[in-house]
């Protein structure tokens, strides 16, 4: 959001060091104390998380391990399943939305693009996104707090909801589908994030949202627990988000 203190860490000598750690804590709880709120859904089990980078994204380069678990057979501790993926798509239909052909998850569409060579690296907090996401089977949302205008619910889309997903110019019809929204409208949901809150070069802080389905209960704790140790392991702070 505009006004909120950077989360990078800066400093300046040995007398000034405990000072400046207490206010770069406080702008880090600051950042990071975020909440979500959760219409009425009997298939959504939801899994959210914040992340804080000491510095710009750009300055945050994705390390080696980590860009080879982007491959279908590197050794990870979920599993994706054919079972949660059928779970997936009935967490997207339950609202009425079709989740199919381009309008499917989009943790279909990382296994199609790394199966077939497709997907590079994009930044450190989409590249840990995508291997949590690849290898669970549950699609992920990444969006820029900075860009966010609070406060944030979860629910379902209404009729005639569409926003853009890409910097093309392109439009999705969101309606029916379950969306994380802000103040301005729908802007990621388990398909196609908005292109208005994409992470970029500048991001500093970022809120995750794991869509998880009651039919696999936990999978989407477990899928954002790995996500932030690929995040800490990387150098990046992670929080607990609350939702109600």
């Amino acid at each position: 959001m505009e006004g909120w203190p950077t989360c990078a860490s800066i400093p300046r000598g040995p007398v000034q060091k405990q000072a400046q750690h207490g206010a770069d804590r406080a702008a880090y709880n600051l950042r990071m104390d975020l909440q979500v709120t959760l219409e009425e859904h009997p298939l959504l089990d939801v899994a959210c998380f914040s992340v804080c980078l000491e510095g710009p994204l750009s300055e945050h380069p994705s390390p080696d391990w980590l860009l080879a678990l982007l491959s279908l057979e590197a050794e990870a501790p979920l599993e994706r399943s054919e079972e949660v993926r059928a779970a997936t798509r009935d967490l997207l239909r339950h609202g009425g939305y079709k989740p199919t052909g381009r309008g499917k998850p989009a943790s279909e569409y990382l296994v199609r693009a790394v199966g077939e060579g497709k997907l590079g690296s994009i930044n450190l907090v989409v590249d840990a996104c995508n291997v949590a996401s690849l290898h669970s089977g549950v699609p992920i949302s990444i969006v820029d707090t900075e860009l966010a205008a609070l406060p944030l619910r979860i629910g379902v889309a209404s009729e005639g909801t569409r926003y853009v997903f890409n910097a093309g110019g392109q439009e999705i019809d969101a309606s029916g589908l379950l969306c994380l929204s802000d103040a301005e409208g729908p802007c990621a949901n388990a398909v196609k994030d908005a292109q208005r809150t994409k992470t970029h070069d500048g991001t500093t802080t970022a809120l995750v949202v794991v869509w998880g389905s009651v039919a696999h209960e936990g999978r989407a704790r477990e899928t954002a627990a790995w996500y932030r140790e690929l995040l800490e392991r990387a150098g990046a702070q992670t929080a607990d988000v609350a939702t109600a």
